[in-house]
């Protein structure tokens, strides 16, 4: 959430930015339409206290304060309901107030976007920055991931539709050991990297998920419990990213890095009619989650230090890929700067994101009440926070099945994950 006082000091920077996005810049105007209103009301109980004590104090200075009292009674009891109506504005308007108009227009606002973001509306815009390793020319007619992994016995969508409808899949036999094994390759190297794992809870109360951005702008794609008021989590970025939150972090824990592995479910599978085959788009995947809390200063670093963690696991499974700065237009709403990873499916003939790495700066950390302090006697101060995935599972296998399928409809594993899998080659 955008810091109110960031809104009043530099209104057109907002506008910008969410002109930028492609969104409506108005929405400013009548947020400092509230907010002067709101400090109106503020101004006027104080000026209404000030003057009720000054004919308070009137009365105790005068000679007849029986005869004064008398007198300055009614103004009295005037200013009395002036501070009262005042302040019950003031109240109903304010920042910090749940359901008050300020506060909505402030919680719907996304992340003010950094200088460095290229411009742009869609993801046609996105600017690659580097490329890692060269797509394979086949000799042979390659196939879709989702034709190996039936032919080879991994993958079983009609079961999968069976017992839960479309947009679902069943990992079976080696298909299964080989999700473990990518699970388990990429919490190591999260380990070896210094992040500390998490088994989080993967349902969340209402005040989790909104402190992490996800409500309500997003809260039709995620699935949910009514009665317990409780929601599936849709990237394990959530438990997260809010698991400190309402603390006060030592300075000597930052960076704080975290990796968790967990499934995650979401209603909205993508545009209808695109990826509806596969791994591409599911209701429930699997993903292992990078999460860093920063200090503000060090947080561009830390993008760019998180990113490399996921783009080394790619490295190390050879698999090509690209990574490309993405546009104003196409930057997610918690995002000040946001990178993805996009790895080679030759069955698109084209990258696919397999991860977005973004720095989301003081932005969720505002909701989730997530801060340090410098010093001991040091004012608390808010972190940034930071995430991308590392990576997700699924589309890992879409990957590794694609590239490194043979002309006899074999997959070769890269060789990291031997020891990982127990197996080297998936053969029909």
């Amino acid at each position: 959430m955008l810091d109110i006082a960031v809104v009043r000091r530099d209104p057109d920077r907002v506008r910008r930015s969410l002109v930028r996005r492609g969104l409506d810049a108005s929405v400013v105007d009548e947020l400092l339409r509230y907010d002067e209103e709101y400090r109106s009301a503020l101004t006027e109980v104080e000026r209404a206290k000030a003057e009720k004590n000054r004919l308070s104090a009137s009365i105790g200075e005068a000679r007849d304060k029986a005869a004064a009292a008398r007198e300055l009674r009614p103004a009295i009891d005037e200013l009395s309901q002036r501070i009262n109506a005042s302040e019950e504005r003031a109240d109903a308007l304010a920042p910090a107030r749940t359901g008050s108009p300020l506060r909505a227009l402030l919680e719907n606002l996304p992340n003010l976007l950094d200088n460095s973001v290229p411009d742009g509306s869609d993801e046609s815009a996105n600017v690659e920055l580097r490329r890692w390793g060269e797509p394979r020319r086949f000799d042979f007619t390659p196939k879709p991931h989702w034709e190996l992994g039936e032919n080879l016995g991994v993958l079983d969508f009609a079961r999968a539709a069976k017992l839960s409808g479309s947009r679902f899949a069943l990992l079976h036999a080696a298909g299964a050991r080989l999700s473990r094994a990518l699970e388990t390759f990429f919490l190591d190297r999260a380990r070896s990297h210094g992040y500390v794992e998490i088994a989080p809870p993967l349902l969340v109360s209402r005040k989790t998920m909104w402190s992490t951005g996800q409500l309500s702008k997003f809260s039709d794609a995620m699935f949910a419990d009514a009665d317990a008021d409780l929601f599936m989590i849709p990237t394990s970025e959530v438990p997260l990213t809010a698991l400190r939150g309402g603390e006060i972090l030592d300075t000597s824990e930052l960076p704080l890095k975290l990796v968790a592995r967990t499934p995650c479910f979401r209603k909205e599978a993508g545009a209808a009619g695109k990826d509806t085959r596969g791994l591409m788009r599911l209701h429930q995947f699997d993903k292992v989650e990078l999460v860093w809390l920063a200090a503000p200063e060090a947080s561009v670093e830390a993008h760019e230090a998180l990113t490399r963690d996921a783009e080394s696991l790619l490295q190390e499974l050879e698999l090509p890929y690209r990574v490309v700065a993405v546009c104003a237009g196409d930057a997610g709403f918690n995002a000040a700067k946001q990178y993805d990873i996009e790895v080679w499916v030759p069955s698109s003939d084209s990258y696919r994101e397999i991860s977005s790495c973004s720095n989301c700066t003081d932005f969720q950390a505002r909701r989730a009440m997530l801060r340090f302090r410098r010093e001991t006697a040091s004012k608390p101060e808010l972190v940034h926070t930071l995430n991308g995935s590392g990576l997700a599972i699924g589309r890992t296998l879409i990957a590794i099945l694609e590239n490194n399928q043979q002309a006899d409809g074999s997959i070769t594993l890269p060789p990291v994950l031997h020891p990982y899998a127990g197996f080297t080659r998936l053969s029909p």
